[in-house]
């Protein structure tokens, strides 16, 4: 296993490369020059000149990949354009209320949908499946922004039950302040992750192991938890894992409307202000979990089912 670790680890190598150099040409030449964005409309060209000075933009394309390339290894991105705050303090300080508020989503999602995709299977092709698959349609087809006023207007400001929005200092305090984002959150992906749960386990449902099993008199609740749980596990890993990377990003709405500090309200703060340090941290940073995430994801596949064969 270390070797296949060692093998994935070089070659992600190119790739983040690839991700550097995609990067570099996008903010360089596409994004336009950042000089004008901070200066603004009735700036003159000296003071537009000193600004690139500052920024760096002045020097030769090869002079700002060196640049660049260094600060991705020493992880010093240098500072907001905006804010003038270090990079990697703001993404350090960014990082936690994030990860607040997705960790108990992802775990809550991931266990509901699987306990409420196997109960399902249990009655499939029964009324109380397809109820229930009629309200995971309708659940889908409402946006979040309906969630987030519903349940902001109901459960924080007519009943109390949660603060409508804000953020604390202590863990406990924060979770009091997440509780209602995570529910929010919990309400938006369950629905789909029901509907894409319950077709995996169905799938490996009518395989003929499983058809085997019940002709042997195994119980149905052994048959589901045993084989059929086991075997649906290697799709959910990869779904869960898949989509961590852009859950990170993705709950910029949640983080926008309940005043949470996180990596998306952060990313859409920055597009606002053509913040590019920041925003060019945050992409090599998603990019590189997402490969690193990649590579956990084929170790629990070998955790899960030591059949699976690392090559």
């Amino acid at each position: 296993m270390l070797s296949y670790v060692v093998r994935r680890l070089w070659q992600m190598l190119p790739t983040m490369l690839g991700v550097v150099l995609l990067v570099f040409v996008l903010f360089n030449w596409v994004g336009g020059d950042p000089a004008y964005l901070l200066a603004g409309k009735m700036a003159d060209a000296a003071s537009i000149e000193n600004i690139r000075r500052q920024l760096g933009v002045d020097q030769p394309w090869y002079v700002q990949l060196g640049i660049f390339l260094r600060q991705i290894a020493t992880f010093d991105f240098g500072q907001s354009w905006a804010t003038g705050e270090p990079v990697a303090a703001i993404l350090a300080t960014r990082l936690g209320p994030s990860l607040t508020v997705l960790v108990p989503l992802t775990v809550l999602e991931t266990v509901l949908g699987v306990a409420l995709a196997l109960a399902v299977a249990f009655v499939r092709g029964s009324l109380t499946d397809r109820a229930v698959m009629v309200v995971c349609t309708i659940g889908m087809s409402v946006s979040i922004l309906v969630y987030i006023i519903v349940f902001q207007y109901w459960l924080a400001y007519k009943a109390g039950w949660f603060p409508v929005q804000g953020w604390g200092n202590g863990l406990l305090e924060n979770l009091r302040f997440a509780a209602l984002p995570i529910l929010i959150g919990l309400a938006v992906s369950l629905a789909p992750t029901l509907r894409l749960y319950r077709s995996f386990v169905l799938d490996e449902a009518g395989q003929d192991y499983v058809r085997t099993a019940r002709a042997k008199g195994l119980p149905e609740r052994r048959v589901m938890w045993l084989h059929v749980l086991r075997n649906a596990a290697i799709p959910i890993i990869t779904h869960v894992m898949a989509s961590l990377p852009a859950m990170l990003i993705g709950a910029f709405l949640l983080e926008r409307f309940f005043g949470i500090p996180g990596i998306g309200r952060e990313v859409i703060l920055a597009v606002e202000r053509s913040d590019f340090p920041v925003i060019k941290a945050i992409t090599v940073y998603v990019a590189a979990a997402t490969m690193v995430f990649n590579l956990l994801t084929d170790l629990l596949y070998q955790a899960v089912d030591p059949r699976v064969q690392l090559h």
